[in-house]
């Protein structure tokens, strides 16, 4: 019974996932506009920041990693005594 409901809730998921990336999709952005290349000039200016970003991430993942270091030099110190 397990094992089906597994699959279930898999196959949900990945449908869910297809119909989600369909309904997101950009529009066209058109013809030429009196000259300009054809679409215009990126959406948003394209000069999106991502350093900062990145360097988010990375102190996110370092933090959840001595946090899993230390949780399990605590559950090692629980066994020993």
């Amino acid at each position: 019974m397990k094992k089906r409901f597994r699959i279930l809730i898999i196959s949900l998921a990945f449908a869910m996932i297809g119909i989600t990336t369909g309904t997101m999709a950009q529009p066209s952005p058109g013809g030429n506009a009196g000259g300009l290349e054809p679409g215009g000039p990126p959406i948003g200016g394209g000069t999106a920041p991502i350093g900062s970003g990145i360097t988010l991430l990375l102190l996110m993942a370092a933090g959840y990693g001595i946090k899993r270091n230390f949780d399990a030099k605590n559950k090692l110190e629980d066994l020993d005594s």
